[in-house]
């Protein structure tokens, strides 16, 4: 018998919440995992007796592809990115509860769900499976987000998920289990994700986060530096007396400037960088 589900008259999250039951073994493909989904039905998945997911496109894979072909790099950090909430659960992060939240997700992960990905770039669609005394597959599941649950507007003008019972819905588990063993095709990233996860609790000094924010931003700009982009030495700017009254941030931004001047012929001097560093540049670029 088949059901369907619309996620506006009746919730994916309402009927998960009467499905599962304790002692009840799920396996999940999907593109994505929301630890505010795991919040919607805490009371029911600290129940169930494991937890299987498959991550349908890769996800928390180290990128492999050349700088240039980041087509398949920017939709795996966005996937990666929804563990902590996905762009439509906004407002659940707005209430600053991700700390507590996380913590018992991670915990949780930690007994009970295992993580895979797909190590490939074909396609493969999502569902849930849940088996116990009655055996359950939901189709087609996107992501395990409120929104799939039908808790958040996503960005969908509809979406009909079928409800499938016994003989098909175990042709479903077949599938994921012959998946599942693939070690070609699946790689474990359970680590990976309690990982990412744990960051979102954990407290961390405030330096670290300094370092990771330059990092994030300008990190593509340090992979690209060499000696051939850096301003020559040979002139002997770094032996004068204003160069040696600079600070360490102030002397970065002297030399990058400095190569914007040679490369562009021109720059634009921010504030931040400092009077004592415009000094520098003009005692460097003025007549002899």
């Amino acid at each position: 018998m088949m059901k369907l589900i619309d996620n506006i008259n009746h919730k994916f999250g309402d009927e998960l919440v009467k499905t599962i039951a304790k002692g009840s073994k799920l396996s999940i493909a999907a593109a994505s995992f929301s630890i505010f989904a795991y919040e919607e039905l805490k009371k029911q998945l600290q129940e169930i007796d494991e937890l299987r997911f498959i991550f349908t496109s890769p996800t928390f894979l180290k990128e492999k592809s050349p700088k240039e072909k980041r087509e398949f790099y920017i939709p795996q950090l966005n996937r990666e990115r929804s563990l902590y909430g996905s762009e439509f659960e906004v407002r659940l992060r707005n209430e600053l509860s991700q700390k507590a939240i996380a913590s018992e997700c991670a915990e949780w992960i930690r007994q009970r769900v295992r993580f895979k990905t797909n190590t490939t770039h074909d396609q493969m669609g999502g569902f849930i499976h849940i088996l116990q005394d009655e055996e359950l597959t939901y189709a087609p599941v996107n992501g395990f987000t409120t929104v799939d649950l039908g808790k958040e507007k996503g960005n969908q003008m509809f979406s009909l998920i079928n409800r499938i019972t016994a003989p098909y819905s175990a042709q479903y588990l077949e599938v994921f289990n012959e998946l599942w063993e693939d070690k070609e095709k699946m790689q474990e990233v359970t680590d990976q994700v309690v990982e990412h996860i744990s960051n979102v609790y954990r407290e961390n000094a405030p330096e670290y986060i300094y370092f990771i924010t330059l990092y994030n931003i300008f990190n593509e700009f340090l992979e690209d530096l060499s000696e051939d982009v850096l301003p020559n030495e040979a002139t002997g700017f770094k032996s004068s007396e204003i160069w040696n009254k600079l600070y360490n941030f102030q002397q970065d931004a002297a030399l990058a400037i400095i190569n914007k001047l040679e490369k562009f012929n021109g720059c634009i001097l921010a504030d931040s960088v400092g009077l004592v560093s415009f000094s520098l540049f003009c005692t460097i670029n003025s007549p002899a």
